[in-house]
């Protein structure tokens, strides 16, 4: 049995045989103009390792990361490792895409996302990663991505984490909406989906965080659509500050 605390935006904390990863962490209740939508709760329990995606600070948090401890082992795309260092963080390991890593048992292996990883504003380019994580369950973070066939390499994993929407009211190049992240369960067939990167930070002005086009949420949006084109993957929405087992 694997468990996943949703702490919000794409941050999860995931159980599976003994380690505890922790996804993305970001931990604060403002992030510059964006202010959480949901309380934070108590701060996941210290993780075993972090997987990082890529370095949009959104995702790759210096505040948060220093509130898990400078020793925190962090997995992190290949050419991100320097930034980490500089700041003082000592565990720092790079990975390329189809390279693997282990933590006491459980396989993490970096695989491709089709997303602008730099850091902004000057960061230099730098790909994104998603990352496959396989003990006695199987699991894919996806981390920011958008849909891309190969994706289907991937396929009849366990679990699935996917992006569904954003902070703003339209997503730009290289993000999932509802209807993409349905389309790549097409692909993927897991056996459970689990919906992140939503309703958890907006511009301090906003009320929602929901695209002007949709008269849904988008949770709400991605299991309708789902149910369309992977009827046979069980859709389980677990909301910010839920855990779920499977």
């Amino acid at each position: 049995m694997a468990s996943i605390l949703y702490v919000g935006h794409a941050t999860t904390s995931i159980e599976l045989d003994g380690v505890r990863l922790l996804t993305d962490p970001l931990l604060r209740t403002h992030v510059g103009h964006l202010k959480r939508l949901v309380p934070l709760g108590e701060a996941p329990a210290p993780p075993d390792a972090v997987l990082v995606s890529h370095l949009h600070g959104d995702h790759l948090d210096l505040p948060s990361l220093r509130r898990l401890g400078q020793r925190t082992r962090l997995l992190v795309p290949r050419g991100g490792g320097g930034l980490l260092r500089r700041q003082g963080f000592l565990g720092v390991e790079e990975l390329s895409e189809g390279e693997t890593a282990y933590v006491s048992g459980v396989e993490i292996k970096a695989v491709p996302a089709l997303h602008d990883g730099r850091r902004y504003p000057f960061g230099k380019q730098i790909a994104a990663l998603g990352y496959a994580v396989a003990g006695s369950r199987t699991l894919y973070f996806a981390g920011d991505t958008d849909f891309f066939e190969e994706m289907s390499e991937l396929a009849g994993l366990d679990a699935v984490l996917l992006p569904i929407a954003g902070w703003g009211a339209r997503l730009g190049p290289g993000h999932l909406d509802p209807a993409g992240a349905a389309e790549a369960l097409r692909v993927l067939r897991p056996r459970l989906a689990i919906p992140i990167h939503w309703g958890t930070y907006a511009p301090w002005h906003w009320r929602l965080t929901r695209h002007e086009t949709s008269s849904q949420e988008p949770e709400s949006a991605f299991a309708d659509a789902a149910a369309l084109v992977a009827p046979d993957v069980e859709v389980r929405i677990v909301r910010p500050g839920e855990h779920t087992e499977f």
